[in-house]
């Protein structure tokens, strides 16, 4: 079970050549296992739908936004948190990934974002991955020995 910052998957619609989009893709039709919280859901939204935020010319418009988070949603694991941990990281609101994953028994969040590297987090046995390195170790695990 993972849980993905809003920085992987706008990095997903984006472009549809990197490795975050490969995991949107994975976790769309059910290969990868992953959790998402109210407050998750809200904060990618809000990411999502910022003016100017997928570039002049973006390849997906507001209403495929829609769309595409209404299939993300749909395959989640949702998980209301019961506990709060706030302000926990450098920056406050990525404390609601933290609290996803601690409520749906998450191993890893995949970010990009360099306030997950805060030493508490490996003390809730959780891992922090870049999109590029999760998708590189699900490719490794899915070859044959």
């Amino acid at each position: 079970m993972i849980v993905v910052d809003a920085n992987v998957v706008l990095s997903a619609l984006r472009s549809s050549k990197g490795a975050s989009h490969l995991l949107l893709r994975e976790m769309l039709v059910g290969n990868v296992p992953f959790a998402v919280s109210p407050a998750v859901a809200l904060e990618y939204e809000d990411v999502l739908k910022r003016e100017g935020i997928l570039g002049d010319e973006p390849w997906v418009s507001q209403d495929e936004i829609d769309t595409v988070l209404d299939a993300v949603f749909s395959q989640a694991h949702l998980v209301s948190p019961w506990f709060r941990f706030r302000p926990f990281l450098a920056d406050p609101k990525d404390d609601i990934y933290i609290e996803c994953a601690l409520t749906a028994g998450a191993t890893f969040i995949v970010s990009s974002d360099r306030h997950f590297q805060h030493p508490a987090v490996r003390a809730f046995g959780m891992s922090v991955m870049r999109a590029g390195d999760f998708v590189a170790e699900l490719t490794r695990r899915r070859q044959p020995t």
